[in-house]
């Protein structure tokens, strides 16, 4: 669909489209596709509103969701095409990043007490920037700079998430790091580099002095923007957090001594938006079995599920930053409650966002976050919010929001 939108000037041809059943979730050995009909019918009348005139369905679609299309366009009445459209002109204002010049940049040392040690003090904040899709850093770098300011404790950068194409995190890691002082906690996706390729980059990091990091599975690589890519997949995200752990020792996946010991500080990814939370915090134990030393979580939309997460967990003594992402639309609110795995959002929350965008969207996304936040905070010290869109104005109003929550009292944890 934002394909479709992208568009620009009037169409004077017809168009058709067969999407996928949302994006695909790798469960048990199956890949699972999170969109309803019901979706799926009313994404079909938005297809035909930007000019399809073909519309069928791709992976995951069952005759369900084709009967569903044809419920949604029974009495539908395209407009002439020779019309053509107008669309809504996508402009974001750059601007240049100043920062006082140093003499080569900073380095984090050891003497900075790292994540597990500062969430363990107080609450305790780590923001998700992603890399930019193209070869412009200008925004990014403007982002990171104004979440440092914020005060964040450190900015993590995914592994091209959901298999789209990103600029190298670790390239975009040493540049916060040398040029804002600010700590990176880099995502390791097991999706992209067979077992050479993985000691090396974690070598590197070594090298750089980039020492937090998060052990993720990857989506496959079929169902991100170049399909015809490998997924690698030589190990799972319990064996990469046990290699990584065992470099922490010196030894190099093959077993053979290194020279030298790395100090990875090494996060697994948890997903609580599950029917049986049970089965993930099983699933959990064995990532921390493997040598995790904190945890970070899909993002959270229910306050209940927030106390439950809490009182699952309750009996593990590794620290957990819980997420969460603040909702820019409502169209941003349904695309991630009905496609994107791992994400589910609360009947009420949808409904609050329901036909909200722009500004006043991302007002009310900010909103919704606070009062996530007002519950998160008190069960843990560790939070984890996800930059939506590069809009890091969002996170950094979240971020002082915790900030000024935490002076006013909020209540000191033992543990996250």
């Amino acid at each position: 669909m934002s394909v479709m939108e992208r568009l620009d000037g009037p169409l004077d041809i017809p168009m058709s489209v067969f999407p996928n059943a949302g994006l695909a979730d790798y469960v048990d050995g199956e890949y699972v596709y999170g969109a309803t009909p019901a979706y799926f019918g009313e994404c079909a009348v938005t297809f035909a509103d930007l000019g399809s005139r073909l519309i069928g369905g791709c992976c995951g679609t069952t005759p369900e969701h084709i009967a569903a299309t044809a419920r949604a366009l029974a009495e539908y009445v395209p407009a002439s095409l020779t019309e053509g459209r107008s669309l809504p002109a996508v402009r974001e204002s750059i601007q240049v990043l100043e920062r006082e010049q140093d003499n080569g940049g900073y380095r984090l040392t050891g003497n900075n007490p790292n994540i597990v040690e500062l969430v363990k003090e107080r609450h305790t904040v780590i923001v998700e920037l992603d890399p930019p899709r193209d070869l412009d850093t200008s925004k990014f770098m403007e982002g990171a700079a104004a979440l440092k300011k914020a005060g964040i404790d450190a900015l993590t950068l995914a592994d091209n998430s959901l298999a789209v194409t990103r600029m190298s995190n670790m390239a975009l890691g040493l540049r916060v790091q040398s040029e804002l002082g600010l700590r990176p906690l880099i995502h390791i996706a097991c999706r992209d580099r067979n077992l050479i390729g993985t000691q090396s980059h974690m070598m590197g990091f070594d090298a750089l002095g980039i020492d937090h990091v998060l052990a993720v599975t990857g989506d496959p690589a079929r169902f991100g923007d170049l399909p015809g890519a490998s997924s690698v997949y030589d190990l799972t995200s319990f064996e990469i957090i046990r290699m990584i752990k065992q470099l922490n020792e010196g030894i190099a996946f093959s077993g053979k001594p290194l020279k030298h010991r790395a100090n990875f500080v090494i996060g697994a990814a948890f997903n609580p938006n599950v029917k049986h939370l049970n089965k993930a915090v099983e699933r959990l134990e064995k990532k921390i079995a493997s040598g995790a030393d904190y945890i970070m979580t899909q993002p959270v939309y229910d306050p209940e599920l927030i106390v439950a997460i809490r009182e699952a967990t309750a009996h593990l003594d590794i620290p957990i930053f819980l997420g969460i992402m603040p909702l820019a639309s409502g169209k941003n609110a349904e695309y991630l409650h009905n496609e994107v795995p791992g994400i589910t959002l609360s009947e009420t929350v949808r409904k609050r966002m329901e036909g909200l965008q722009g500004a006043e969207g991302r007002a009310m996304g900010v909103e919704i976050a606070k009062e996530l936040l007002d519950t998160a905070m008190q069960h843990f010290n560790g939070i984890y919010l996800m930059t939506p869109f590069m809009f890091y104005e969002m996170t950094v109003a979240l971020t002082n929001y915790v900030h000024e929550k935490s002076m006013h009292g909020a209540s000191h944890l033992s543990r996250s």
